[in-house]
């Protein structure tokens, strides 16, 4: 009878997981709450430098291979408390800037209601059919932002990158890395100094850390 054969069996290499953290800026300004700011070019208020150094706090122990971030002031003030941490310069790109809310910038949610008639809720669609008056539209809008995704990806595979800007541009980028309209990512909350974290695998994006704020999530 013929013996049998030991096959052997080598281990199937698993591709490198690569890793974006997507960073939302600290609260800003009083005046400018619950206003589309868009384009305007605010500081942080002082809660919202407090949330910066707690969020240098927890990024830390982070291994971070690079780090991207918005021109706009409240993304670089923000980031400012991390460079202690991260002493690698920051890629400034234009493209992680904010959406430009035409028209409604500088308003607030109500007057917006009263002047256009848009719920603040229906912002999302509104830019996905481009009724923004001079506003950007979700064509325009994924053109200046996807080639800095791609670009932060391609650099960094295998790796861990941090890219510090704005709610609507992590919108954005959710709705790319998950292949789903962007009015999708209004189910999702993205709130000041939350940290989003997506996981890009051979055949699939996962997050794995969805908008987590370390100021109110971790002990002080």
């Amino acid at each position: 009878m013929p013996r049998s054969k030991q096959i052997s069996r080598r281990p199937v290499p698993t591709a490198p997981i690569t890793r974006l953290l997507l960073i939302r800026h600290a609260e800003v300004e009083t005046r400018y709450h619950s206003v589309f700011g868009g384009r305007i070019d605010m500081n942080l208020s002082p809660r919202g430098r407090e949330q910066a150094r707690v969020l240098a706090r927890f990024l830390r122990g982070r291994d971070l291979n690079a780090i991207y971030a918005s021109p706009m002031k409240r993304v670089q003030q923000t980031f400012a408390p991390s460079r202690r941490h991260h002493p690698a310069e920051p890629v400034i790109l234009p493209g992680l800037r904010e959406v430009d809310f035409g028209d409604w910038t500088g308003h607030g949610w109500d007057a917006v209601r009263e002047k256009f008639g848009i719920e603040s809720h229906e912002w999302l669609h509104k830019i996905e059919l481009g009724s923004v008056p001079n506003g950007e539209s979700t064509v325009l809008f994924r053109k200046r932002v996807e080639p800095c995704l791609r670009r932060a990806i391609r650099e960094n595979r295998g790796k861990t990158a941090a890219i510090f800007c704005h709610g609507g541009v992590i919108r954005m980028m959710l709705a790319i890395l998950l292949d789903q309209p962007l009015p999708k990512t209004g189910s999702f909350q993205v709130e000041y100094t939350s940290v989003t974290q997506i996981a890009l695998r051979p055949h699939i994006n996962e997050i794995e850390l969805l908008n987590f704020t370390p100021w109110r999530d971790l002990p002080q």
